[in-house]
């Protein structure tokens, strides 16, 4: 008779088990089982709660829609932004999807202007993600003004490689219910990340060339002057950028003096500016001729990667040609076009380093004359 209660005491204690550990695991996923409700964390701190996975989703904000696009659901979409539609230049993910051009219009879109709610409404989305300000409170307002469900996602300070963009990128996996797809997506960039680094991190920094970006966009095209510290795509192949003495970080314009005096071993530069460069030399060769790049033929561009935020997949891209630049050996196996279609075919799901370097040039070394 003890052995008897002693046994469905112990089947009774394990079911209790059981229960406890599913409520802890259902708990852990942020979903309600009892209603079919899941509730998710945004980039911003606010808690905003599903009823179910969102099918219609519209995406406003600098880079907001590239992040849903890596998902290759296109059908998901329901409305896109002015800044979107006018123009595919410079944008791969607008590219790789030309159905987007027969969207309804759900805003203006630009960093200087304000979500519609109106137009947001007439597209009956179940979600909004938003890269508009890192603050809840804009967030909040929107969602009231809708009634739907707003989820903040964010590029982080870095953008390429950046912890924020990796958990944006779940966060929207969660959402849509596609968190196979995020977790590919992260991957993917991550090994990116790690081929970089493992290729060049054992290299002697006496062995390394010097080297310096210039004509980076910034608010518009600017000439050689325009520059970044702490540039990430540098730091991704740890290379020596002559910028860094300043101990500066994002965006900067230097004095053409200080190029002068820095005199860097290769100069790279990019292809939005690139126009500016080519007329300011025009002008004043005498100052480009001085420099070592210059005459030695070590001057070349990388696509343009800044439209509407960073478009990942060409920041990783010109990474790679970077890399095989400074470093020919270690890359080696590398061929940069190829890789940089790997790279939107991953992402995107089509081989645009063609069309890319159709409208901008490629990869390709710069003869001034």
């Amino acid at each position: 008779m003890l052995q008897g209660k002693e046994s469905l005491r112990r089947v009774i204690y394990l079911c209790a088990v059981l229960v406890v550990g599913v409520s802890v695991a259902v708990a852990a996923q942020g979903t309600l089982a009892s209603s079919g409700t899941f509730k998710v964390t945004d980039m911003t701190g606010r808690e905003v709660i599903f009823d179910a996975p969102a099918r219609r989703v519209v995406a406003i904000g600098p880079g907001a829609l590239r992040l849903c696009t890596y998902f290759q659901d296109p059908d998901i979409i329901v409305g896109i932004e002015q800044m979107d539609k006018d123009s595919a230049i410079g944008k791969p993910y607008v590219m790789a999807n030309p159905s987007y051009k027969d969207l309804p219009v759900i805003g203006a879109g630009g960093p200087n202007n304000a979500p519609d709610p109106e137009k947001l409404l007439a597209v009956k989305a179940d979600v909004i993600f938003s890269t508009y300000g890192a603050e809840s409170s804009a967030a909040d307002n929107l969602q009231s003004k809708t009634g739907i469900p707003v989820v903040g996602v964010s590029y982080g300070p870095i953008g390429v490689f950046d912890p924020a963009l990796y958990d944006s990128i779940r966060l929207i996996g969660r959402v849509i219910g596609h968190e196979e797809r995020a977790e590919a997506i992260v991957g993917y960039m991550e090994s990116c990340r790690q081929d970089l680094d493992e290729k060049t991190q054992d290299i002697d920094d006496a062995k390394k060339p010097t080297v310096y970006m210039g004509a980076v966009n910034m608010k518009g095209s600017h000439g050689i002057e325009s520059t970044r510290g702490n540039y990430a795509l540098f730091n991704a192949v740890n290379a020596k950028n002559v910028v860094d003495e300043l101990g500066k970080t994002g965006s900067l314009m230097i004095d053409k003096e200080q190029l002068i005096l820095w005199n860097p071993d290769i100069i790279f530069l990019d292809q939005g500016g690139l126009d500016a460069v080519l007329q300011d030399y025009a002008k004043n060769p005498r100052f480009y001729n001085v420099l070592s790049a210059v005459r030695n033929g070590k001057l070349y561009a990388q696509l343009p990667y800044n439209y509407y935020s960073t478009n990942i997949d060409t920041a990783i891209a010109n990474a790679y040609y970077i890399g095989k630049v400074l470093y020919p050996d270690e890359f080696r196996d590398i061929d940069p076009a190829e890789k940089a279609d790997e790279i939107y075919m991953s992402l995107l799901g089509k081989a645009l380093y063609a069309k890319m370097a159709e409208d901008f040039g490629g990869f390709m070394e710069i003869l001034l004359k």
